[in-house]
């Protein structure tokens, strides 16, 4: 059972960690940070300690950004300083320029209230624009202080270091825009390199390695004992490493705690499915496990009580499993449901397959196709009939 196996690997990974505290620095780990007033502003953090509010700021930010009075007060209190409003109107106009909207750039100045203050054409300019060539755009650069960093120093080599790992293109930018505040890290070339290397060391390849940190560089921040549970879970649930499916298995458990993951993977056999039977729709469809407990029970009782689908076939399709419930799947039952009514479908139709497809194919399939002869489908499909069972699914489908 998944419980007794997660249990006794969680007592394994405790002690782990115990014995990892007391032995010394984590090399994935953040270092605790010195004190702000005896290192330079690169090393800390972008929020500055409380200050009295500038309310020339604050009006500022109102005329010019579009802020409430409060939000404005808000940021000024944060720190922002307006030495020159020309100066702070050319930082503006660029970032507009650059695709930032009022609320992109009220989320930016809460990272780096200083920003204001620093002169667009040489020191943001060439930033936005070498961003801009990587294609990573404003909903990254909010969440990050990589704005007020060296471009030469700083940005350039950890793009490079990064490029080296995941490649160029697509995976580079996804690297980068999942995860920007990994990417702003003081340390961060040093915690790719050691992560790397620790992911080498347990047997993933190096394309294995290049997409898992383009899904979630997160895996830069977590402890060694962490990662080396990750592995042996994978082990425990018969998951080969060497499948290329499995990073993205790997990703999510980077992204939930060990025990959560073990619970969840009970409570999917709780319902009578199989060990293997769950591993392997991990496999193909991880976000199984990232629903919550109740989502998880929802689900599997609405198919097994509800559409008298067996469970063993429903696993096996683990896509349906991650379509929402009221979204996508009532909606469809109500549907398919209409049809049967009129004879247009067969009873005993497989409801897994219309259950499966993608938006775009079950409209077209049903609902252009049925849509004037029988007026019911749409209103159905928009939530308007409720539904209320499938007709003649007394046994399975």
């Amino acid at each position: 059972m998944f419980t007794t196996t997660g249990a006794r690997r969680l007592l394994v990974i405790r002690r782990t960690g115990a014995a990892a505290a007391a032995g010394g620095t984590n090399p994935l780990q953040p270092k605790p940070r010195p004190h702000a007033a005896h290192v330079p502003y690169h090393c800390c953090s972008s929020t500055p300690l409380a200050s009295p509010a500038d309310p020339d700021a604050a009006s500022y930010l109102v005329a010019s950004c579009g802020l409430s009075p409060a939000a404005a007060a808000a940021l000024a209190q944060r720190g922002i300083r307006i030495a020159s409003t020309d100066k702070a109107d050319a930082v503006l106009n660029l970032l507009r320029r650059h695709g930032f909207s009022n609320a992109h750039i009220a989320k930016l100045l809460r990272v780096v209230p200083r920003l204001l203050m620093l002169d667009a054409d040489k020191i943001i300019r060439p930033k936005l624009q070498f961003f801009d060539t990587l294609g990573v755009g404003a909903p990254a650069l909010v969440q990050t202080n990589i704005l007020v960093r060296s471009l030469d120093k700083c940005i350039v080599p950890r793009v490079e270091s990064l490029r080296g790992i995941v490649g160029t293109g697509a995976r580079l930018r996804a690297a980068i825009s999942r995860k920007p505040r990994a990417f702003g890290w003081t340390d961060f070339e040093k915690r790719l390199r050691f992560a790397v290397e620790y992911l080498r060391r347990h047997g993933l390849s190096e394309e294995a390695i290049s997409k898992l940190l383009s899904l979630d560089m997160g895996v830069l921040s977590m402890a060694p004992h962490r990662i080396a549970g990750i592995f042996e879970d994978i082990e425990a649930l018969g998951l080969p490493i060497t499948d290329s499916q499995l990073v993205r298995c790997f990703a999510l458990m980077c992204s939930l705690k060990r025990d959560t993951i073990w619970r969840r993977l009970a409570l999917y056999q709780s319902f009578g499915l199989s060990q293997s039977q769950v591993a392997k729709a991990f496999m193909i469809q991880p976000m199984i496990v990232g629903l919550t407990d109740g989502m998880i029970q929802s689900k599997l009782r609405f198919f097994q009580d509800e559409l008298k689908i067996p469970l063993s076939q429903v696993i096996a399709m683990p896509k349906i499993l991650g379509m929402s419930l009221e979204k996508n799947i009532l909606p469809r039952c109500a549907v398919l449901n209409v049809l049967m009514r009129e004879e247009k479908i067969q009873r005993d139709t497989n409801l897994l397959r219309p259950l499966g497809l993608s938006a775009n194919r079950f409209s077209e399939i049903y609902i252009k196709k049925y849509g004037k002869d029988v007026p019911d489908v749409v209103r159905a499909y928009a939530g308007d009939i409720e539904f209320k069972g499938i007709m003649g699914q007394d046994s399975g489908c």
